[in-house]
């Protein structure tokens, strides 16, 4: 199992079924949100606006609720009755509990609690989990903090050790990892830089609330035709060589030859 979708994830709330369409065709996947964007008493419509819905199943990822809650075996039986097989699991901490969920099902584990990112390498290590996503305010929530960015808008020692964990717990397994949404949506600045950054340390995509956001993380995660004709042209030099080598002043070996081949598959991506 794979996640294979473009960088730009975009939420949209699965009781305003009249989004659904207009979101997945700005966004290279669409989340629809059965969780936090849904107001309890509303569930159930639109659980049925889901089973309604005709999107294209490879492009959509629908947030559960939480496995301890009863929503959630409520979210499934919907699910069991439309084509969509990728599940975002809101709060995911048990690793026990991820592995018993319906095989049919492919798993986006979301950590946004403090258990939740402790068990992150044990989630990861899961055949049904096919990538990792991490939450910034629900995780400070849940160990009694109030806000999960500083005055200056940058995050505080303890969102950026979880996402740091998150993404490594991933790629030790060769999962994907999602970077978290950007709550502040008139703050493009910061959203380039967090965006630029997730792109460059490894991350597959980031997730966000507003169409808004969507080119602005599309453009992070395209390496500009530098990039693209350095990796091209690093790469074209190692077929002449045998270990390390020098290319341009700059020592060559294999991880940099991995970041070469990074570059280019994100280009034609």
């Amino acid at each position: 199992m794979t996640f294979d979708h473009g960088p730009a994830i975009l939420f949209c709330p699965a009781d305003r079924p009249e989004r659904y369409a207009k979101a997945l065709e700005r966004a290279d996947a669409v989340i629809l949100d059965l969780e936090d964007a849904v107001a309890p008493a509303d569930k159930t419509a639109a659980r049925g606006f889901l089973i309604e819905s005709e999107l294209d199943p490879s492009r959509v990822i629908v947030r559960v609720n939480p496995i301890a809650s009863d929503a959630f075996l409520s979210d499934l039986a919907t699910l069991s009755q439309t084509d969509y097989r990728t599940i975002m699991l809101a709060k995911t901490e048990s690793p026990k509990r991820v592995a018993k969920i319906d095989a049919r099902f492919e798993v986006v584990a979301l950590l946004e609690t403090a258990k939740g990112v402790s068990q992150a390498e044990r989630i990861a290590e899961l055949d049904n989990v096919v990538a990792l996503m991490w939450g910034a305010e629900d995780l400070v929530a849940s160990i009694g903090g109030t806000s999960s960015r500083k005055p200056n808008g940058r995050y505080r020692d303890i969102a950026r050790y979880a996402r740091a964990r998150t993404l490594l717990a991933a790629g030790a397994r060769n999962k994907a990892a999602i970077d978290a949404v950007h709550l502040d949506i008139s703050d493009v600045k910061r959203l380039r830089i967090e965006a630029t950054d997730a792109a460059a340390s490894g991350f597959a995509a980031t997730a966000c609330i507003h169409p808004s956001q969507v080119e602005i993380i599309r453009a992070a995660y395209r390496p500009d035709s530098d990039d693209v004709a350095w990796a091209e042209a690093v790469l074209a030099a190692a077929k002449g060589e045998r270990g390390v080598f020098t290319y341009d002043g700059r020592m060559v070996d294999e991880p940099v030859l991995r970041h070469a081949r990074g570059i280019l598959r994100r280009a034609e991506a």
